[in-house]
């Protein structure tokens, strides 16, 4: 059995050294490697087909050898001057055909590909070419199986009409005990001290020439230290040169040599060569592991795509599976990352549903995150949070709280954003970045939250502390909600110190200063921004109050003033506003702010019931049905019992739904946290937006508050044409706010149309600025 077992380790190596030695042209014309000087005989190997193996002696028996070597050499200790070489440790032996590795690792074996000759070509066997045995001798003498078998291959590929010795003892031992010596030396990777040794015997013997086989094999060895070398110090470009003056290192017998060339042509910006190289290994070497460790590297420098291209020369296992079933959860890990850094890359979905496997199964932090930055950057933030919050709960760190905080703000909900992100706001610039961010989302929230004094104290004291002009901006706004206006005056004050360009907080401050009667103030503003701001310019030095105008946000519970520790200006001056008479004109007759959608038929929905008893798709469908009959106060209820739903294409129609409901009951407020209950898709958000911003248009008209109707406006006419009903609130905001040229320009443009209550704009305004011409 022992013998059996040796013969086939012997007539694997074989054929490792002729398939290795077959592929230098193909490896030469696939890396593009430029032509080189013709290489000696030991070079040309490379050549040499499969099917040209020589027919070899019918006498000759590798098992037989193996096994005469071993009874030999086991029994008796090395000599006391030449130790035997321990093959598992010793440095490498030539890196060309003869499929020696570097020291102490031999070269991978294919299945054997030397058959045994039929007998009958045994008589027609040619005569013995003149060959150098040196080498065949030295390994004999050292009783060294493997590397003996590789030189019998060897010089079988090299001189096919060359027949081995069928017995090795028969094999003369080396007279010579400095060339011996030199074999030791080159078998040891003693390669400096090999070339000193030929040195010193050509100098002392000048008719000695060295063998050429050992120095062809020593040429090799050294151009492989110098390519290990030259990749070690990342000299890519180095490493190419000598890959392509070495080609003999470009076998399956040197797949450490493949993968460092491979990674050469990556680094030096030629993937498709490196591809090449890594493509090439899978599909001409055999061994298992140094195939799977081929796509490992490939992939850790490759791209998505050129990786699909390797996984494709995969092979099926002897179980049923395939070969790289073992590593494919790691690349799913790589490409889900790959996709991350490039949210354009569309990666398989099975990548994706084997990490979403993993996730699950083993509970790993870092396999959520990778799955919650994942829908993070497709704007799936239901899904990210989902991801985000498994990762939380496994380890809650910065990155997790970030990702949880930005699904949040994505989501309408910086109000929780804020609260994950106080901890890990001062962890690093993004999460300091992503905190402030939470904090800008939440006050601007509208309707304004309802948040707690301590909430409040601690956002403005790290609002103060970065000098963030985006919530120092939003606080002033929210002031405002409050009539708070000389606290949002500081805080617009604030924001302009820090950064004087920021034309939304010069406007913010001009607006609270008029209401402030603080008529110097937004003088200084006009002539600050003159020519940079047309709506800072067309404020008027004559204030308008809206005495008994209520708030357009009422707070939702008392609290205090939120005023800076210590703002960088002091608060303007300024008295209590005193009441004008304004322009009051009757508020035009306006159409119904609404969104289309398609007809739906009434189901049973003209009696009461509770929509709490129905199923979340029968309380969808009451809830459609009631709004077609022109009940949106009963279909809110049915809308939020369809909201309960885990369908999310129920819950998305019902926070549509119910969001139009609020909206025909005037409550746009209402209608907008309606809208943010649920994923909307592009076109619903955007419908509902428009219809929510015209609706708060005409409530702050209906309130008196010209200014913020214009505002309004402002921000509808951004997502969608304004109306013509709209375009006639509008002026009638001009007239009151003694606007006359602009209101002028808006009536006219929209009584062209042919509209009614546009002309009787005109004939107001005409009423008003020529109050003695009589009509």
């Amino acid at each position: 059995m022992k013998s059996s077992l040796v013969a086939i380790s012997a007539a694997a190596v074989v054929a490792t050294l002729v398939t290795g030695l077959k592929d230098r042209a193909a490896m030469q014309e696939r890396f593009g490697i430029p032509a080189v000087k013709p290489a000696p005989d030991l070079m040309m190997m490379g050549r040499i087909k499969p099917t040209d193996a020589p027919a070899g002696n019918a006498d000759f028996n590798a098992e037989a050898v193996a096994d005469k070597i071993e009874a030999i050499t086991s029994p008796q200790p090395p000599a006391r001057d030449t130790p035997e070489p321990n093959v598992a440790k010793e440095p490498p032996a030539a890196p060309q055909a003869e499929g020696s590795q570097a020291a102490g690792q031999p070269a991978p074996v294919p299945p054997a590909i030397v058959t045994e000759p039929p007998a009958r070509q045994q008589a027609a066997a040619p005569p013995q070419p003149d060959v150098d045995e040196s080498a065949l001798r030295y390994f004999a003498s050292r009783g060294d199986k493997v590397r003996l078998q590789a030189e019998i291959s060897r010089l079988q590929a090299l001189y096919p009409n060359w027949v081995p010795p069928a017995d090795p003892l028969a094999v003369p031992q080396n007279g010579d005990k400095q060339l011996e010596a030199m074999w030791k030396l080159y078998s040891d990777g003693r390669y400096a001290e090999l070339r000193k040794a030929i040195a010193d015997r050509q100098a002392a013997d000048a008719g000695w020439q060295p063998p050429t086989d050992l120095l062809d094999r020593l040429d090799v060895a050294e151009a492989r230290a110098r390519l290990i070398n030259a990749s070690d110090l990342k000299q890519y470009a180095t490493v190419v040169d000598i890959g392509a003056a070495t080609p003999s290192l470009l076998t399956c017998s040197e797949v450490d040599v493949l993968w460092r060339v491979a990674e050469a042509f990556v680094r030096t910006e030629r993937s498709q060569r490196g591809q090449d190289a890594y493509a090439y290994i899978l599909k001409n070497c055999g061994d298992p592991a140094e195939r799977r460790a081929t796509v490992e590297k490939a992939s850790t420098l490759l791209d998505y795509q050129p990786m699909q291209a390797l996984l494709a020369l995969e092979k099926s296992a002897a179980d049923g599976g395939k070969e790289f079933d073992a590593i494919r959860d790691n690349l799913a890990r790589r490409f889900v990352a790959e996709s991350n850094e490039n949210p354009r890359l569309a990666i398989a979905p099975s990548y994706i549903a084997r990490l979403e496997k993993l996730a699950e199964s083993e509970g790993l932090a870092s396999d959520a995150l990778l799955l919650g930055w994942y829908q993070l950057r497709r704007n799936n933030p239901a899904d990210a949070e989902k991801w985000f919050r498994a990762a939380r709960a496994k380890e809650n760190t910065a990155v997790a709280s970030q990702g949880l905080a930005l699904a949040l703000i994505a989501r309408r909900a910086p109000q929780e954003a804020e609260d994950v992100m106080f901890r890990w706001r001062a962890d690093s610039d993004d999460a300091t970045s992503t905190y402030l961010a939470a904090t800008a989302n939440l006050m601007a929230l509208q309707p304004p939250a309802d948040l707690a004094e301590d909430v409040l104290h601690r956002i403005a004291a790290e609002v103060i502390a970065r000098k963030y002009v985006p919530t120092a901006q939003q606080f002033g706004w929210y002031a405002r909600s409050l009539n708070q206006f000389q606290t949002a005056a500081r805080w617009f004050e604030t924001a302009l110190a820090w950064k004087p360009d920021d034309e939304p907080s010069a406007y913010g401050l001009a607006v609270t200063r008029e209401q402030l009667n603080d008529r110097k103030g937004v003088l200084d503003l006009q002539r600050a921004w003159a020519g940079r701001s047309a709506r800072i310019a067309k404020l008027e030095d004559t204030l308008v109050s809206n005495a008994g105008a209520q708030p357009a946000t009422p707070p939702l519970a008392p609290q205090q003033p939120v005023q800076p520790a210590e703002p960088p200006l002091p608060p303007a001056a300024s008295t209590q506003p005193e009441p004008e008479v304004s322009v009051r004109v009757t508020r035009p007759a306006m159409q119904t702010v609404a969104v289309e959608r398609g007809p739906r038929r009434a189901r049973g929905c003209a009696t009461t019931i509770d929509a709490g008893q129905l199923g979340p798709s029968e309380a969808l469908s009451r809830g459609w049905c009631l709004m077609e009959i022109n009940r949106p106060m009963e279909a809110i209820p049915a809308f939020e019992t369809a909201l309960q739903s885990p369908v999310r294409k129920i819950r998305e129609d019902a926070a549509y739904g119910q969001s139009l409901a609020y909206l025909r009951a005037g409550l746009s407020n209402n209608a907008a946290v309606a809208a943010t209950k649920a994923p909307q898709s592009r076109q619903r958000a955007a419908e509902l937006q428009v219809a929510i911003l015209a609706d708060r248009a005409l409530q702050a008209f209906d309130a008196g508050r010209y200014r913020e109707t214009l505002i309004y406006l402002d921000q509808r006419a951004q997502l969608q044409q304004e109306r013509i009903d709209l375009m006639v609130l509008r002026g009638y905001s001009y007239l009151n706010l003694k606007m006359y040229d602009d209101a002028g320009r808006i009536f006219e443009a929209a009584a062209a149309t042919g509209n009614r209550d546009a002309t009787r704009g005109l004939a107001d305004l005409r009423k008003v600025t020529h109050p003695d011409v009589n009509d």
